[in-house]
């Protein structure tokens, strides 16, 4: 949900996660000390709640999917930990810093992003035609595009599974399945890097939006050992144990599309299935995914256990009425979750388009040289500075706040970083150009007023904003990282910096003088 820029859907966004506070508060008072009812395969009605209440999960055994794909993706996974590529991502949850148990790294379309928990990741991108992209090593280029085959077979599926629930009743057996994933695994050999938005199965033209919901342009890759980890919460509805990744609905995506996930979990002969049922069901030692019905305290929980290979998809509005979560087994586990991300607000393409449009109110002059604004009308003018406040908080804090990580990938986000900055400090010159123009006094007063109140809304949203990502940079949490990863406050200046900055990072006294303009 975007809610930059938009105070109703701010409001509502607000409203939404008070409402779910509330839900949980209440949900876990009526529990008291008692849990939930969940299934796991080895319950007699499982597969009958799975069929009833969570039809839209679907599961793929590692047998289904061709041995090749099994062995390049899982040769990708053991890479890009190999050269240091998996994070633990420093998230924003209730105004407070959090390093998620769970180290990630985000590939995709060249120029996208994704969004979870106040954190903007940016796409290592997979090998895409037309796109100059240099890897640190051949090794973390082969492991991009076997990431990007593997979304190709993934988008096969989905498109398969939507197709098999839309126009039959019952589930049906493909008798083409078998035929399809053998010349699939054959091009896999064959195909080169396949161009953006190239598909490798044919969608008829008039069900666009299957297609819409099922074309992934990234994946978040998902890494985590629990024997590492000191401390794992507890799940605390069911008492599933030991959790990954807590209760959740995926954010950021296009609405109803498919989630798919391919998980990998290091299973070897040290770590067996555990014979002691510890835990109603469910066995310690394995990886399992949890579904529940959101704030259902009707419905029993799932909960599904996850070996080496296997895939399960979230079809439709699964993801909206239902949370999911992953349960911690005792071996390290990969997994590769691809998404369609909304890139409405979220893709360079996007911001370059919106910077560029804020600077159409700068004009130079032809003989002078000197700069001016063609409009100081308040809409414009609310317009310019919203820009101005998007690009250097959702894009130039959020990446430098992510360290120098990138770089051991590739350098491949560093000139379109450069090249928003420098967007950026001409939107510093623009509003130094409406400071200057609103101490004249020569305006109507009423315009002049209307202006100004505009502009120092969004100024103080900017010192806020400042204080808030300059504050997180100084954090434990951020003290705590290696040093390659250690967030950077940036863009930052001081008075005395030979930076030629034409206003000062800290806004209060500009701030104070506008307030007292309008008094």
């Amino acid at each position: 949900m975007h809610v930059k820029g938009d105070p109703s859907a701010l409001v509502m966004f607000k409203v939404r996660l008070l409402g779910m506070k509330i839900k949980k508060k209440k949900l876990l008072e009526e529990l008291g000390e008692n849990r939930l009812p969940y299934l796991t395969p080895s319950d007699a009605d499982f597969h009958q709640l799975w069929k009833t209440k969570y039809s839209k999960l679907i599961f793929r055994k590692s047998d289904t999917v061709p041995e090749e794909l099994h062995q390049m993706v899982q040769e990708s996974f053991l890479t890009l930990r190999e050269h240091d590529c998996f994070f633990q991502d420093l998230v924003r949850i209730k105004g407070k810093d959090f390093l998620t148990p769970v180290s990630r790294i985000l590939i995709g379309n060249p120029g996208c992003t994704y969004k979870y928990l106040n954190t903007r990741l940016f796409t290592v991108p997979w090998p895409t035609e037309g796109y100059d992209i240099k890897y640190c090593s051949p090794r973390i280029h082969d492991a991009c595009k076997a990431l990007m085959r593997l979304n190709d077979y993934l988008h096969i599926e989905a498109v398969r599974a939507l197709q098999g629930q839309n126009f039959f009743e019952t589930k049906i057996k493909d008798t083409t399945l078998i035929d399809r994933e053998q010349s699939f695994a054959t091009s896999l050999t064959e195909q080169g890097s396949v161009s953006r938005g190239q598909s490798s199965v044919c969608v008829a033209e008039d069900d666009r939006s299957l297609k819409n919901r099922t074309s992934y342009n990234l994946t978040l890759l998902n890494y985590m050992d629990p024997l590492q980890m000191l401390y794992l919460k507890q799940e605390p509805y069911f008492g599933m144990g030991n959790v990954a990744v807590s209760w959740h609905h995926d954010e950021n995506l296009v609405e109803r599309s498919t989630v798919a996930v391919y998980s990998y979990s290091c299973e070897d002969s040290a770590i067996q299935e555990s014979n002691e049922q510890e835990l109603k069901g469910r066995d310690p030692a394995v990886w399992h995914v949890g579904l529940k019905v959101a704030w259902d305290i009707e419905t029993p929980g799932l909960a599904v256990p996850l070996h080496q290979g296997d895939i399960y998809l979230m079809l439709d509005d699964l993801n909206m009425t239902h949370q999911h979560c992953v349960l911690a087994g005792l071996s390290p586990r990969f997994s590769s979750t691809h998404r369609v991300a909304d890139s409405s607000r979220g893709t360079l393409e996007y911001i370059i388009g919106r910077c560029e449009l804020a600077l159409q109110n700068l004009q130079t002059d032809s003989d002078s040289m000197a700069l001016s604004l063609k409009s100081l009308e308040a809409t414009v003018v609310k317009q310019v500075e919203e820009i101005h406040n998007e690009v250097e908080f959702e894009w130039l804090r959020q990446f430098w706040f992510q360290g120098k990580r990138y770089l051991k990938c590739t350098d491949w986000w560093l000139k379109p970083m450069a090249k928003l900055e420098e967007f950026w400090r001409k939107l510093e010159v623009m509003t130094s150009l409406l400071l200057s123009e609103v101490r004249k006094e020569q305006q109507i007063e009423e315009q002049r007023n209307e202006t100004i109140s505009c502009f120092l809304l969004l100024l103080k949203e900017r010192q806020k904003l400042r204080k808030e990502w300059t504050a997180r940079c100084q954090s434990d949490a951020a003290e705590s990282l290696p040093e390659d990863q250690k967030p950077e406050c940036h863009p930052f200046w001081t008075d005395d910096d030979e930076s030629n900055m034409p206003l000062p990072y800290d806004l209060e006294e500009v701030i104070a003088y506008l307030q007292n303009l309008v008094q």
